[in-house]
This record gives C-alpha cells, structure tokens and sequence, in this order.
C-alpha cells in the first residue's frame, strides 16, 4: 500500500507523464479534429511537457511544494499552442493545490485537482465542454467522491484513471465534430496519456523516453538573474587519503549544499562538480577525503550578467514596438516593410511558447509593443505573456496573416495608443481571409466527408478575443 507522495516520488510522476505523452503524441495529434483537422495537440503538449521535465531533471527540490512550483513555472513559459496553454494552467492549479506541502495523501491530491480544474476554466474565455477541460473536471469530481478510508494511493489512481476514460469516451457525445469524425477529443487524450503515465511512475514502473527529437546545441543564452540559485561553479579534484573512501556519502553531503552534483569516484581520485553559493564549504567536505587538485571557481551570476550585457541591444526607447508570427522569409519580409521590429517564426502547428513573446516583448524597447500571433492557436500564448511581463502590451487577435497585414495597414505612428489600437481593430474587422492546407486525418465536418491528406480551405472571419 502506498499513502503518501513525497516531493522525489512526485517528479518521478511528471517525469514519467512527459515521457508518456511524448512516446503517445502522434497518436494524440492523429486525434485532432476539433476545431478543425490540424493535427497538433498532441505535439503542443508535448513540448510544454517536456519543458517542465528538462527543469525538473536540473533540480534537486525535495518537497512537493517545490517540485509543483517548478512545473507551473516551466510549463507556463515553455506552453505551445492552446493546449499547452491550457496544459500549464493544470500544473499552476496543482502548484496552488500543494503549496507547503513537503507529501500529500489523498485529501490533498484531491483539493489540487480541484484547484487546477478551476484555474483551468478560468483561463479559457469560453470553456466548450467534450474538451480536456471535461476530461479533467470529471476525474476531478470522481475522485472527490472517493473512500479515504482506502488511503491506498494505487487503488486511488486506477479509480480516477479509470474514470479519466469512461469522460473521455463519451467526449463524442458532448461534441458534435467529434462524433461526425468518430474520434475522442485529442486534449483530453492528452491529459488522460500524462495521468497514466504517472500512475505507472507511481507503480514503480516509469516510462522512459523512445524517441526523443534530436536537438541541435544552443550557444548560451542569459537568464533572469533570480533564476540562478547557486552563484558558483565549484570543481575540484580530490586525491584520496590513504584509508577507504565513502564517495557515495560525498555526493550526499554536495547534494545539501547546491545543485548540478557530480562525483565521480576514479581509483585515487574523486572529481567533484558542484553548483553552490558557498564555495569554501563544499571544498572543506572535500579536504575531509584527502588533498584537492585543480581547484576551479567560476562566478555563475557574472557570467550571466556578462551574457545579458552581450545580449542587450542598444536600442533607444521608441513609442511603439511590433512583434509578429510569420513563417518563410516572403512573410517576415511584408511584416518587416510594414514595420515589425520582431519577428517569431511560427504558425500553424509551429506555435511559438509564451516565453517566445515574452523574449521578443524585452527587445523591442518599446512604450508599448503590439503583439500580432496571426493563428488562432497562438492567442492563448500571447495573451499569457501580456499578464507576465511588466511592459504596456495590446495583444491584436489576428488569426490570420492577412488580418496581421491589414491591422499593419492601419497603424498610424502620429496617433495615440487607444486611436491606434481601435483603427487597427476596425480594419481587421474588416478581412475574411482564406486558407489551404491538408487534412490531418478522416473526418466528417459540416455534412462533408474529409480524408486524410485531402486538400482543405478554410474562410476565416474576425472574432474580437474577450480581454
């Protein structure tokens, strides 16, 4: 019988969900039908998911707490499309839920289940039900009506994922293009794919990544200076004094005093590697083990400032700054002639994160930056980084690259911001744009019969985003 969750158990879970859904993705986007047969859920999740891994796997937080806070972070600037969007506003749900908690039972999973259900309703102007939002509002109200004289947390979380398909079965039934297409909703898919994938981490049976998408090595990039919780980079080699070496319990004591411990034992020495805010202390441990060697001490956060002064573009301040999503070099180059200082390369199924925008936001050195995602999938994105950055930002609600152009078209540099932002709007209005691409699967839409790989057009109209 398992009881509790501890802060290790429960990375271990959103580990292994990552991995889960990133091993089931295809078969999640093959599910998107809704609202139209793009087929990228799945991969928008994904990659938020595993936004939250990459930092989870960089900490040593102990506490459920802390690993909750660490997922919501990651999540919410690492989102991608309307589904990671949404996905992050679970996790901050879960962190809200779990705030202070060093393990939970039961009672506690519950209340952040519960909070991360309504954090999630909050967070979409207009909740449609026979999404994942059902998906995770119905595996939150079963499981609010469990036993907890069962206290055993495996029988808890067969009930609820049990619960989890029964919703999503009848999401059909909810939603009428799900059931003209014959498929599940592919968000709740998604959802429902991460919570097994942490049940079986929970069984003692994590799920390793198959097949992770190569990546191609990054140059080092700045960070928030309050994003570095040690300031050294502390190395050190240690020759070993004549008696028997404990070298496991040296990395335990390391792990105590920073993070990004290595210890690696080597006949007579031992290499140590060490992120920590008191170099003297971790190199006293070692003396502990025998003499040091090779002693090296980097000050992380000069570093990172060094970045930040390499990075930092002397721009001087202007009144207005543009940032725009446009994929191939004929599009950045109109919304460059048009005026965008910023461009994101992105679109359809290449939906750029939350932390995308916020980046562009910082480089445009603006009074007040205009945001033009130009996809309806994106909205959510820009949105979210409009309510984290400190900057005056108007998110235009372009769904298309024609309505960006044309809000472009009537931007007037002499007139003031809610002149602006209201003529921009106007002209908008104003488009019905078209659009060509291929179906990513069968389904049945409006009385007519699509296959996959057919070739689809879409008409899209202005709808004003609520604020």
């Amino acid at each position: 019988m398992i009881r509790t969750i501890d802060g290790q158990m429960l990375k271990k879970m959103i580990i292994s969900a990552a991995n889960n859904l990133s091993n089931n993705r295809k078969t999640v986007d093959d599910l998107n039908v809704f609202p139209v047969p793009d087929g990228d859920t799945g991969t928008n999740m994904s990659m938020t998911i595993l936004a939250v891994k990459r930092e989870l796997e960089a900490s040593d937080d102990t506490t459920c707490s802390s690993v909750a806070e660490i997922a919501a972070h990651a999540s919410l600037r690492g989102a991608r499309g309307n589904s990671g969007v949404i996905l992050s506003q679970f996790l901050r749900g879960l962190s809200k839920g779990l705030k202070d908690m060093e393990v939970v039972e039961i009672p506690e999973i519950v209340n952040a289940m519960k909070q991360s259900v309504d954090v999630a309703y909050r967070a979409v102007m207009k909740p449609t039900e026979g999404t994942i939002l059902t998906v995770a509002r119905e595996m939150y109200e079963a499981a609010a009506t469990w036993d907890t004289d069962n206290a055993d947390l495996l029988d808890f979380f067969k009930f609820v994922v049990t619960k989890g398909e029964e919703s999503l079965e009848n999401t059909p039934n909810l939603l009428p293009q799900l059931k003209q297409a014959g498929v599940v909703d592919s968000g709740g898919a998604g959802l429902l794919t991460l919570v097994k994938g942490a049940y079986l981490a929970l069984q003692g049976d994590e799920v390793v990544l198959k097949d992770e998408e190569s990546k191609a090595e990054e140059s080092a990039k700045a960070v928030p200076q309050e994003d570095i919780k040690f300031g050294y980079c502390t190395e050190f080699i240690i020759r070993k004094n004549a008696q028997k070496v404990a070298w496991k319990n040296l990395r335990k004591r390391r792990e105590t005093i920073g993070d990004s411990v290595i210890v690696v034992d080597d006949f007579d020495i031992i290499k140590v590697h060490v992120h920590t805010n008191n170099p003297g202390i971790a190199m006293e441990e070692g003396l502990k083990f025998g003499e040091l060697l090779d002693i090296k001490i980097e000050n992380l956060r000069e570093q990172n400032r060094l970045l930040q002064e390499k990075e930092k573009q002397e721009k001087p301040l202007v009144d207005y700054g543009f940032v725009a999503v446009a994929a191939g070099d004929g599009m950045t180059q109109i919304f460059e002639e048009l005026g965008c200082t910023e461009i994101i390369s992105g679109g359809q199924t290449m939906n750029p994160s939350t932390e995308d925008f916020l980046d562009r936001i910082a480089k445009t050195n603006a009074k007040t930056t205009y945001l033009l995602p130009n996809n309806k999938n994106i909205l959510l994105a820009a949105e979210q980084a409009k309510e984290l950055t400190d900057k005056n930002v108007v998110v235009l609600p372009t769904k298309t690259l024609v309505q960006g152009i044309s809000g472009m078209l009537a931007f007037d540099p002499d007139a003031t911001e809610e002149e602006n932002t209201a003529g921009m709007l106007a002209m908008i209005e104003e488009v019905k744009s078209g659009s060509v691409t291929f179906a990513a699967r069968d389904s049945h839409v409006d009385g007519f019969d699509i296959k996959k790989d057919d070739i689809i057009s879409f008409l899209t109209r202005f709808s004003a985003l609520s604020q």
